[in-house]
């Protein structure tokens, strides 16, 4: 079995509506009808001067009787409005005396016709016979012309239908709403024209020519009364033309649906704006009264068994519905609403029939046009639900060089505007409500808005719209030019760590002002005095404050560093005494990792210096000592050597930024003469870099033959004050020995002591004044 989708809802708000508000309806109608026989013979009565001279005397005693027992009156009680039991029950009796007169009527009317009464006796069977005869020929040639003009105009309806459904241009929605007007206008153009022809045919063709009788004018402003109706209907389920059906409902519920509601209308419709008169007119007006009354309780019958016959699947189809729901309280209604629907409907029908049969004069017509004010108004908040939906519901895509500029701008959009269209929705939900209950006349919608506090209230709420919209706007602004920022694609490269904690913090700080600033406003705009929330705040700020010095001074502090660019993620920084790799930046404290893999958590509020190694450049500076002996410039000469090795080096020439810088001799030390130079280098390589230096300058001062000095200790034998003895120059003979410092190979003596250092033999070796060396062997 196919299923509907929307009906089930268009079809419970309609039976919402009419179950709940028709009771003005049953108060509007409980007084004319009944006061009508009175109001004629008090109009007979005034007309006359003897009895209206009559009326006067006895208004004059009454209100001599009244004056006379005035005490008495204000004595007794007040007489109270009778309960609510009470109305339903004076209510239940009234309805049950009208369909118990209805029925008496027509039981003796129906007398009089078959046993020659009166009113029998007056009818004329061959003016009837000719009656009849004349006006089945109107219908059938109206009938026929309506057929031939629509069947005409069909390829009108499929051409519309096709670029509804496959059209280029416009939003979907829209052409469907754009096809459907055009197809109802052609649909009114053909009912009109079936109507025109119509009346010239009852006119100049059919009965007395030039003359339209009364007769084929109750039918043909019934037909086009009827037929307008059923074009509204068509404009729902269009069974043949899927792309002109308002309603997304398949073929075959579309056409069960608008046989059954063209048939109930038809049936009523004709029933009781033909029919009925006819029957009054030519037989009797009682008569004519009992067959409405017996069209009204069949129309009342059938729409009943339809409705127990689509019982279940109307339930199941809501219950589709809630399950799809994007609003809780939306399916929880459509829930309760797919359980009970069968019996707001049967309640609603039963309503109309009452009202049919006690009060059809004034409260028929005013239930007819509610019911339609509450299901145009139905019809339109959906069809702006849709439209929105499809507009903007979608997942919104943007451009892929805005997307890689601003990466979180579609998936913020993609965010807000669900929940946008869920706060829209609720406002079409409560204006479909105002217009329903405007129309059942329980709530009066002008009234409200004239009067100041509608005003104020819809002037409040669309303050309040603008004023989120504006703090949206300006959120969705900042936030992306901060991500434009923080994005390395834009050309800027990536960001520094500095800028990544600044327009991090930023962005938070932005957040929390909005929010905020926003919802003292909103709550200024409603009518809640801020002031004391201020206050309030100020004073919790302060106890906070108080409370809190240390981290205060922290995140205090952890800006200003931040703002001065003190330091970043991954420097080599010293902070409070320890030096280390920063790993982690926050607001208030700051990780270092050391040499030793050991990692600090360094407070702000503990920083005095912040020693930065890694801003800009650095230098590698080295001291390097040779002998006294040797000569300076050649090893500056070896020292340069080296730098230009280091140059040549794949790894380390790109760290290098300037040429070597040779200080000169620094200091004549104990035993050295000290060099310093400096090597220029990218930040964070210096070390590296005198690493591979230092190994260079190893390499050349030994291919040069210069002496780096280290501590030992030369003999002097003999020396006078002016040095003329020379020092003797020891050559240290090495020989292996044994632990216990006897020769490798020989036995070891028992009596030999234990040694604990090796004997070495020395010669002593004459030197001259130029520092020539003897041969070994020659003595002293």
């Amino acid at each position: 079995m196919s299923k509907t989708r929307l009906l089930p809802l268009a079809l419970g708000w309609l039976v919402i509506a009419l179950l709940a508000f028709a009771g003005p309806a049953l108060a509007q109608s409980s007084d004319p009808g009944a006061s009508a026989p009175a109001n004629a013979a008090l109009a007979d009565m005034l007309e006359n001067p003897e009895t209206r001279q009559q009326l006067i005397d006895q208004l004059r005693g009454m209100a001599d009787a009244a004056e006379s027992s005035g005490e008495q009156a204000s004595t007794a009680p007040p007489v109270k409005d009778p309960s609510l039991p009470r109305q339903l029950a004076e209510f239940t009796s009234h309805v049950a005396g009208d369909i118990g007169l209805q029925v008496g009527l027509l039981y003796g009317t129906l007398t009089h016709l078959f046993t020659g009464g009166d009113e029998g006796a007056s009818i004329d069977l061959a003016v009837v016979t000719s009656a009849a005869i004349n006006l089945g020929l109107v219908i059938l040639a109206t009938f026929a012309l309506f057929l031939i003009i629509r069947r005409l105009v069909r390829p009108v309806f499929t051409r519309l239908s096709l670029w509804s459904m496959n059209g280029p241009a416009l939003q979907p929605l829209l052409r469907l709403v754009i096809c459907v007007v055009l197809a109802a206008l052609v649909d009114v153009l053909v009912v009109a024209l079936a109507y025109i022809g119509g009346n010239l045919l009852a006119t100049f063709v059919v009965g007395e020519s030039g003359a339209l009788t009364t007769r084929a004018s109750l039918f043909l402003n019934a037909f086009l009364v009827i037929e307008l109706l059923k074009a509204g209907v068509r404009m729902l389920f269009a069974s043949r033309y899927e792309g002109l059906r308002l309603l997304p409902v398949n073929a075959e519920d579309a056409s069960y649906w608008n046989r059954w509601i063209a048939r109930l209308i038809g049936l009523a419709g004709y029933g009781l704006m033909v029919v009925v008169p006819l029957i009054s007119a030519y037989l009797s007006p009682t008569l004519g009264q009992s067959v409405g009354t017996l069209i009204m309780i069949g129309a009342f019958i059938y729409a009943v068994a339809v409705v127990l016959r689509n019982r279940q699947r109307l339930r199941d189809s809501l219950h589709r519905q809630a399950a799809r729901a994007s609003l809780s309280a939306s399916r929880v209604a459509l829930t309760l609403l797919g359980r009970t629907w069968h019996l707001l409907a049967i309640a609603y029908f039963f309503m109309v029939l009452v009202l049919t049969l006690t009060r059809p004069a004034d409260a028929l017509p005013f239930v007819l046009l509610a019911t339609l004010e509450t299901l145009a108004a139905v019809l339109v908040g959906l069809g702006a639900s849709k439209f929105l939906t499809q507009t903007i519901g979608r997942r919104i895509t943007l451009q892929d060089d805005l997307r890689q500029k601003l990466p979180l701008l579609e998936a913020r959009l993609n965010a807000y505007i669900p929940k946008a269209l869920r706060v829209v929705r609720i406002v079409l939900l409560v204006l479909v409500v105002m217009v329903s209950l405007n129309a059942w006349q329980v709530f009066d919608l002008a009234g409200w808005y004239a009067s100041e506090a509608g005003r104020g209230l819809v002037a409040r709420l669309f303050s309040i719209a603008v004023i989120l919209l504006v703090a949206l706007a300006i959120w969705l602004v900042l936030a992306s030019l901060i991500e434009h920022k923080l994005n390395p694609a834009t050309g800027s490269g990536e960001p520094s760590s500095r800028a990544q904690t600044l327009l991090s913090l930023f962005r938070n700080a932005i957040a929390i002002t909005l929010i905020t600033v926003t919802i003292m406003v909103v709550l200024a705009e409603i009518g809640i005095n801020i002031g004391p929330l201020i206050a309030g705040a100020g004073v919790l700020g302060l106890a906070i404050g108080f409370g809190a010095q240390k981290l205060v001074q922290d995140i205090i502090t952890g800006v200003f560093i931040q703002v001065e660019n003190a330091l970043n993620v991954g420097d080599v920084v010293t902070l409070g005494g320890i030096t280390g790799t920063a790993e982690r930046l926050s607001i208030r404290s700051v990780g270092l990792r050391d040499l030793s893999g050991t990692y600090h958590i360094v407070p702000f509020s503990s920083v005095d210096t912040v020693s930065n190694y890694m801003r800009e450049f650095a230098y590698h500076v080295g001291e390097y000592g040779i002998a006294y002996r040797e000569n300076i410039d050649e090893a500056i000469q070896a020292l340069h050597a080296a730098f230009d090795d280091l140059s040549e080096d794949e790894e380390q020439k790109a760290n290098l930024l300037e040429p070597l810088e040779v200080a000169g001799v620094i200091a004549l030390a104990d035993s050295s003469v000290n060099i310093r130079v400096r090597i220029k280098t990218t930040p964070g390589t210096q070390w590296a870099v005198g690493r591979a230096y230092n190994r260079l300058v190893k390499y050349h001062f030994d291919d040069a033959g210069i002496e780096i000095p280290f501590p030992h200790t030369t003999l002097y034998f003999g020396a006078d004050k002016e040095g003329g003895a020379p020092p003797a120059n020891l050559r240290i003979m090495q020989e292996d020995f044994t632990i216990d410092g006897s020769p490798a190979g020989q036995p070891k003596h028992p009596e030999t002591p234990t040694r604990s250092t090796s004997p070495v033999s020395k010669e002593v070796h004459n030197q001259d004044d130029d520092g020539g060396v003897d041969n070994p062997g020659s003595g002293n």
